[in-house]
């Protein structure tokens, strides 16, 4: 990757932080911030009905760990643990207060990756967890707001890199 050398024009005007990149709402052009990976366009009531049914419930959990490594791709300023996120529905999921947090997290990383894609920020962390209580309806809801972040970049195969607007 090119190295990353401020003008003068963003030198006095546009807080660099280290690395070179750009900080977040540094007001810098598209070029100067750090391409993301697109993501995956799922289906929702697959994802949140079928899937699971047909592999027991093991689908969830893989579902789970790999739309955390999405997001993590997608936007590298963000620091994820996709393993970490699924170990917590895999081994915790009988404290109930642990799933919900990470459900919690998952909204709030959504939202960011809403943010970055420069859309309006639809998804809401609370939705994301109270949601999980009507027939596990947080699942169908997350994949349709990851599925906006997917619709951002019409055409773009997933694993391809994206600009991020913000």
């Amino acid at each position: 990757m090119d190295e990353i050398k401020p003008t003068a024009e963003h030198s006095q005007s546009a807080p660099f932080a280290a690395g070179g990149a750009v900080a977040p709402g540094a007001g810098a052009p598209v070029a100067h911030r750090l391409p993301g990976l697109a993501m995956k366009r799922r289906g929702p009531v697959a994802v949140w009905l079928g899937l699971p049914i047909v592999t027991l419930g093991i689908y969830h959990l893989v579902w789970y760990y790999k739309i955390h490594k999405e997001l993590q791709e997608f936007d590298r300023r963000r620091t994820l643990s996709p393993a970490g996120s699924m170990l917590v529905l895999l081994l915790l999921s009988w404290t109930l207060i642990a799933p919900l947090v990470s459900y919690h997290n998952t909204g709030k990383a959504i939202a960011d990756a809403q943010r970055a894609a420069g859309l309006p920020v639809t998804c809401s962390p609370a939705a994301s967890t109270w949601l999980s209580f009507v027939f596990g309806l947080n699942i169908w809801y997350m994949q349709r707001q990851l599925n906006l972040v997917v619709d951002a970049y019409p055409g773009v195969a997933p694993g391809a890199e994206v600009p991020l607007a913000a």
